[in-house]
């Protein structure tokens, strides 16, 4: 150890604690991969989250890519990467806190949304989708539990949680089936390699069908958690809308041109932003089509220093591979996505907030 609390690759350890410190006792989301904790950073008050994940095996090529690939995203709809720091313990990354929480959780308080709000959130969610494919990066877990609000009188949406992006220059393209059961688009089940900005446009697809009915439209009413059976029902599109929720011809319409199985028919972002339904009371700001503006901002964490920290975090203090790792960056793009299933039938993407 040296000088100022520095491991020998030169990460200093007393940042964090120089930086940030406790806002409460309060855990915004735990999961396989992190804890989630609600900080203030010192010298401006501003609360934030800072996701913890445990130094060494946790910390693979996934991280890595799931940090590099938020840092290129700066929108109002999507929640703002800070910065990444290393603890004696654990890798720390700072993000934007979301006061008013998952969007998951106002739905299961309401039972479901009337067409005005959820269209209000939908044409967020779009923007912000829009952003990150104009970037080059897909989501490829969007749902309702990685769709956080502001504390804002007027809430805005914030897309959250990058850990199974991928970024079309600079990754493999996806062949893994990943993602959360009742999100999952049918061409992500092929084992194939997929179009991972098509499997997201389906993803929102049903993120909108849950809004307007309350219930995922692929999933058995009478069997809810079979898993193979709401595998089966997407392969076959099998989904239908109940007689009892009163929804536009213009709302199933945009639901029934997403829910499509040949991705080159299915509409795109482009394509839902056309929609009638998209576009009525649509915020003047959500008008405009996202260019890619360029590089990120100046004040953005420098990506040699993010990549330095998490190859340091890897390691756990006292590693005899500590020293070895810090020669080098390694590779940190996989050739080939691994399979993201579990035993027990579900998607490793399924957790919760922040995580």
């Amino acid at each position: 150890m040296s000088a100022a609390g520095a491991p020998s690759g030169g990460v200093r350890l007393t940042d964090h604690d120089l930086k940030y410190e406790p806002a409460d006792s309060k855990t915004l989301g735990q999961g396989n991969f992190g804890t989630a904790k609600l900080m203030r950073h010192k010298a401006s008050g501003q609360l934030l989250a800072i996701k913890y994940i445990e130094r060494g095996d946790k910390i693979d090529d996934n991280v890595k890519r799931e940090l590099i690939n938020h840092r290129l995203l700066d929108h109002p709809n999507i929640i703002r990467f800070v910065e990444v720091l290393l603890t004696p313990t654990h890798l720390a990354i700072v993000m934007e806190y979301a006061a008013g929480g998952e969007l998951f959780e106002r739905i299961c308080s309401k039972g479901r949304f009337g067409e005005d709000e959820a269209r209000f959130f939908f044409q967020q969610l779009i923007s912000g989708l829009e952003y990150c494919h104009v970037h080059g990066v897909a989501h490829r877990d969007l749902k309702l539990e990685n769709t956080l609000i502001d504390g804002s009188a007027t809430p805005r949406l914030k897309i959250c949680d990058f850990g199974y992006s991928k970024h079309s220059l600079i990754d493999s393209e996806p062949k893994s089936t990943v993602g959360t059961p009742a999100y999952i688009a049918p061409e992500v089940l092929s084992r194939k390699a997929y179009d991972g900005k098509a499997a997201d446009v389906w993803s929102c697809g049903v993120t909108l069908y849950v809004m307007v009915v309350g219930a995922y439209p692929f999933e058995d009413p009478g069997d809810a958690r079979n898993f193979r059976k709401t595998i089966q029902r997407i392969l076959a599109v099998q989904y239908a809308f109940p007689s009892k929720i009163p929804l536009s011809e213009e709302c199933r319409d945009l639901i029934r041109r997403i829910f499509v199985i040949d991705t080159h028919a299915r509409l795109n972002v482009a394509g839902i932003k056309a929609h009638p339904w998209f576009q009525v009371n649509l915020p003047a700001e959500l008008r405009q089509a996202v260019e890619n503006d360029g590089p990120p901002p100046e004040s953005m964490q420098d990506l040699d220093e993010l990549m330095k920290i998490v190859d340091e975090a890897k390691h756990r203090p006292g590693d005899a591979a500590l020293g070895q790792a810090m020669g080098g960056q390694g590779d940190f793009y996989p050739d080939e996505d691994d399979e993201m299933m579990d035993g027990s039938g579900q998607f490793s993407g399924d957790y919760g907030q922040y995580d």
